[in-house]
């Protein structure tokens, strides 16, 4: 049975018992601030758990995709070592939110593994929570398991919590014993033992009591079901593999690897663990790049960028001198893309975001051996390499740590390996800041338990309507009504209001009824709830009365022309820079649109142009612009584009423009291209590795940019005297005109110089027998100032030298002492007296100094005083 068959097999086998089959989350976790990445499958229930939120099923079976390679759970270093250790893996699970329970999870567990997979009942063995006597009884005379093969264990290994608080309780795993070849293969190995023979294959947990701060479990009034089962693992007993790596699930990366390389797996441990590290890496990498996390020095990006560079080394290992890496990605994506449809539309981004990696990983790898050749140098006589320098190497350059050892080890070097554990954990306490904060915004606990309502979107047609008001909410609490002059958040049975999602900001407006008026400056979506964020101008809102909900229809149509405008500027930048080309972001609202993609490196200004003009041309065609709404895998079959981070349901909006685009989207948009009515990029930068920005304006606001650019033309025309076709020509020999200009003023102060050193008596003063060199010299270039002070030094052999420079009305005070007068003046103390007098303020050594001055007019007298300063 092929490892797609048991995961197809477990999904139909829960949904003909009445669970509904719910897509993987994103590995990026939803409304969860406390996550890295969604490292379990029951995350994306986690308010349902808690009663929080509430939908249209009790009953849900995923096949959930996983990483565990950061924060609590991190495999990474035991990845290829082991037979079960992955970053990523796809976790089944069934759930029941207060239906089922013990029982029912039981049964259905057994049946599953005894029946549907036909695992032998005499190898299978239980454990439970050591009081859970419900449990056992179930196993024991309703399954008909043995009371010797049903194993009681404690808190660590048989009671699971979400938390210090919240939800929790027992939970029963089921084991196999695969029997004495497997594991340590001891004697005397029991089913305590750590080792692969007894192996724990799905862990059931009964959610069944609320733990409170004191520790007091108190019984839930809807007890749960939460189970999680590794689908690799699974895979591996029913294939008869002793490793998860030997499953059709993985083997066919590991051999496609191992081609591409030259190797043949199983010749040599050491490259077998390089080839399985790899086809791990590049499922976890794969996905990850899938759900928008790119690489980076911080939070998600930063433990990609682990990951991708973990392979990379490897790769090297194997003996890959290019980019390789990428190809391996590349058939993840074909080979898992019939399940997981969102890879197979991303599989050029994907594919180039590696390869650009890889690049840049092959440029830190050259810096990284030039770096330690210092360090080799630098440490010679000791023949160590410090903790700290260690991790220098490691979290600033990203230099393996494995691939450091080893050169030291062949030039006989030491690593201080307990310092840089140390140096790793200061970084993982630093990192952990990034990690909290790098999920949703958490929802507050006022709209989840309003979760029960639910409010109606009718805007797309409608920019008025008649509805009800179902909750009022100020500070955070339910109120009955709410006065004039206060902030409130505004619950509507139907609404016309676009809650800010998908980039597109929420739509603002007015809420009235006959005695008051509410001005909504902001629309939010919380779960099913559409919050609208008000100040109540008039009167006063009282719960259940029926009010008139209007939106800014301005503001509302200007932003659908930008809106549209983001899909055929997705487009046109396809056609010109390439399929790999994929939104990454995107902030749209009536003053304008701002669109992030993937890209790997600046637009010419030509691409810019003609991306201005593929737009344009499709406005001017006044395409018509369909929404439809069609089952997911239908719209993607189609070849309408999914975007990052955003999660579908199974009924997703597909918005057409003719035969030009198609992208599911849920947003505001025109009727037809022509509404948009122009469209003018103002701005094209980076904003992260591979990731550039474009920002653009449309309708009115594109003609008031064109009339802004016109002007400055007009301006520019109109002083230098030329027109419009002469302009660039005379403005480059304007430019140089004023190069040469430039270049005879640096002579000429070059030469005014030169004849300061050949007739310096007119500036040297002598102050009890110490000369001092007073200057005053309007110059702009403070470089060549402390170069003819450096000079001035050099010819007097002994002395002060002062330099006053002005620029303009800038000051710059310059002081320098040779080296037999610093045990009696500070240049850094003369600095200082001067801009007592002039404002101002710097400072420096004591036998040079620079500060900055304030007021020129009394530069002379600052120069006057400080000779008596100095002793005169």
């Amino acid at each position: 049975m092929s490892g797609k068959d048991i995961r197809e097999k477990f999904l139909k086998y829960f949904e003909k018992h009445g669970h509904k089959i719910v897509d993987s989350s994103s590995l990026v976790p939803q409304n969860d601030p406390t996550l890295l990445f969604t490292n379990a499958g029951m995350n994306q229930f986690k308010d349902l758990f808690l009663g929080l939120e509430k939908r249209e099923y009790t009953r849900a079976t995923t096949c959930q995709k996983v990483v565990r390679a950061g924060g609590k759970h991190n495999d990474l270093e035991n990845v290829g070592r082991t037979a079960r250790h992955h970053t990523f893996f796809e976790m089944l699970g069934n759930f029941s939110f207060g239906d089922y329970f013990k029982k029912e999870a039981i049964e259905y567990a057994w049946e599953f593994l005894t029946k549907e997979l036909g695992l032998p009942e005499e190898k299978l063995f239980v454990s439970i929570y050591y009081d859970d006597e419900e449990a056992f009884e179930i196993w024991n005379k309703v399954i008909g398991i043995p009371a010797e093969k049903i194993l009681r264990r404690g808190e660590k290994d048989n009671f699971w919590s979400m938390g210090d608080t919240g939800p929790c309780g027992p939970c029963s795993e089921i084991h196999i014993d695969q029997g004495p070849e497997a594991g340590c293969r001891k004697p005397d190995c029991n089913p305590d033992c750590d080792c692969d023979r007894h192996l724990e294959l799905w862990n059931l947990v009964f959610m069944q009591y609320d733990r409170s701060a004191d520790g007091k479990l108190t019984p839930l009034p809807k007890p749960s079901i939460d189970t999680g089962m590794g689908l690799e693992r699974i895979t591996a007993v029913c294939q008869g593999k002793l490793s998860n790596y030997d499953t059709d699930l993985i083997k066919p990366i590991i051999e496609f690897t191992a081609k591409l390389a030259g190797k043949n797996y199983g010749n040599n441990e050491k490259d077998d663990v390089s080839l399985r590290v790899i086809a791990d890496h590049s499922r976890s990498t794969t996905f990850l790049i899938a759900d928008g996390v790119i690489p980076s020095n911080e939070g998600r990006g930063y433990v990609l960028r682990r990951i991708m560079r973990r392979a990379m080394r490897h790769g090297k290992m194997l003996g890959f001198d290019g980019t390789f890496f990428y190809k391996v990605c590349e058939f993840v994506v074909d080979f898992m893309g019939d399940h997981y449809i969102e890879l197979k539309d991303k599989k050029d981004y994907i594919s180039k975001m590696v390869a650009f990696e890889e690049k840049r990983f092959s440029r830190t790898l050259d810096l990284g051996l030039k770096l330690i050749d210092e360090l080799l140098e630098k440490n010679k006589d000791r023949k160590e390499i410090s903790g700290s320098e260690i991790f220098k190497l490691y979290d600033t350059y990203g230099f393996p740590i494995d691939l450091l050892q080893d050169i030291a080890e062949d030039n006989g070097y030491k690593l201080d390996l307990m310092g840089f554990d140390k140096e790793m954990a200061l970084q993982q306490e630093r990192a952990k800041k990034h990690w909290v904060g790098s999920g949703e915004e958490k929802i507050a606990e006022v709209y989840k338990k309003l979760s029960h309502l639910k409010t109606e979107f009718q805007g797309y047609d409608n920019h008025s309507l008649s509805s009800k008001i179902l909750a009022l909410i100020e500070n955070g609490e339910e109120k009955q009504e709410v006065q004039e002059g206060k902030e409130v958040d505004i619950l509507l049975e139907q609404t016309p209001f676009y809650p800010e999602g998908g980039g597109q900001q929420g739509d603002t407006g007015t809420i009235y009824s006959r005695e008051a008026i509410a001005e909504v400056k902001d629309t939010k979506k919380y779960g099913n709830l559409i919050v609208h964020k008000a100040i109540v101008k008039k009167g006063t809102l009282k719960v259940g009365e029926n009010v008139t909900a209007e939106i800014d229809s301005v503001k509302r149509i200007a932003t659908e022309r930008n809106h549209t405008s983001t899909h055929l500027l997705h487009k046109a930048l396809q056609m010109v820079l390439g399929d790999h080309v994929r939104q990454a972001g995107s902030l749209v609202n009536d003053e304008k649109l701002r669109f992030d993609f993937s890209h790997f490196e600046a637009i010419s200004k030509d691409d810019i142009i003609e991306i201005e003009r593929i737009v344009n041309s499709i406005i001017i065609k006044n395409l018509s612009v369909t929404k439809t709404l069609m089952p997911i895998e239908e719209a993607v079959k189609s070849g309408a584009m999914a975007l990052f981070g955003e999660k579908y349901d199974r009924i997703v909006r597909v918005v057409e423009v003719s035969d030009f685009s198609k992208e599911l989207c849920g947003g505001c948009h025109v009727r037809n291209t022509g509404e948009i009515g122009f469209f003018r990029i103002i701005g094209e930068m980076s904003v992260a590795a591979g990731v550039r920005r474009i920002e653009a304006v449309t309708g009115m606001k594109a003609f008031d940019e064109y009339v802004k650019m016109k002007n400055i033309l007009d301006d520019i025309m109109l002083t230098i005297k030329v027109s419009q076709d002469q302009i660039v020509s005379r403005v480059k020999d304007l430019l140089e005109e004023n190069k040469a200009i430039k270049k005879d003023l640096d002579d000429q102060k070059s030469r005014e110089l030169m004849k300061m050193m050949e007739d310096l008596d007119r500036y040297t003063y002598d102050i009890n027998g110490v000369k001092l060199i007073s200057i005053k010299i309007s110059y702009p270039d403070i470089n060549k100032v402390r170069e003819l002070a450096d000079n001035i030094k050099d010819k007097i052999k002994s002395g002060i030298v002062l330099i006053a420079a002005i620029n303009n009305d800038k000051l710059t005070i310059l002081c320098g002492i040779t080296r037999d007068l610093t045990d009696r003046f500070s240049a850094d103390k003369i600095v200082k007296e001067i801009t007592k007098i002039t404002g101002g303020g710097g400072g420096g050594r004591s036998d040079f100094a620079q500060a900055g001055g304030k007021d020129i007019s009394k530069l002379d007298e600052a120069l006057t005083k400080i000779k008596s300063f100095l002793g005169a």
